[in-house]
């Protein structure tokens, strides 16, 4: 059973229905006893993180997501599930994000000559292509973005692939069972769905 964290967001319906189409049994995590039920987690995102982190508190989940990293039980963040996982964003300055790994989420700069938000497809260059979740999915695979902001991680050897946006940033990152990454798998056709298949089946 995977979760999906319910943080209010919009696209919930679409990574439901991506998991339907895989034969993944799912359910919405929107309380602290959801936790109990599930086996894997799954936190989907659009949004800022202020409004996020605000949801999360409301609703109980902050601690419940401290605790499942903390305890590495799997969990597979999306964009803004991604950046979560760090201390704060630039995005909600007064806004400290779960802490699970040290490091900021900053916004790319303004002098690239490239437009911001980064949207559109893009490739990915794999840190190490023997990675399980890597499975049936090529290096230099193209993937489909669309954010402002992209975390920094303090230690990059969690770094799990990497990607070219007028600057090199970590566009995914691997620490024991928790996979997290800036790209939206459920918008990336044949290889996101092979990334959330070898997280389900892992």
């Amino acid at each position: 059973m995977i979760g999906v964290i319910d943080y209010g967001g919009g696209n919930l319906r679409n990574v439901l229905n991506v998991l339907k189409h895989l034969d993944v049994e799912s359910d919405l995590v929107a309380s602290p006893d959801d936790f109990h039920s599930t086996d894997r987690v799954l936190f989907p995102g659009v949004g800022a993180m202020g409004d996020c982190m605000r949801v999360l508190e409301e609703r109980g989940l902050t601690e419940p997501l401290r605790q499942w990293i903390a305890e590495d039980r799997p969990y597979f963040g999306i964009c803004l599930g991604y950046q979560v996982l760090f201390e704060a964003s630039e995005e909600s300055s007064n806004v400290h994000g779960l802490g699970a790994f040290q490091g900021r989420v900053v916004k790319f700069p303004g002098d690239t000559g490239l437009k911001v938000p980064h949207m559109g497809w893009n490739a990915i260059q794999r840190t190490d292509p023997e990675d399980p979740i890597w499975t049936g999915v090529a290096d230099d695979a193209h993937v489909y973005f669309v954010h402002s902001f992209y975390p920094q991680p303090e230690d990059e050897a969690m770094i799990s692939s990497r990607t070219e946006y007028g600057v090199e940033f970590a566009s995914s990152i691997r620490k024991g069972n928790t996979f997290a990454c800036q790209f939206h798998p459920e918008r990336s056709q044949q290889v996101g769905l092979q990334l959330i298949k070898n997280f389900a089946h892992g």
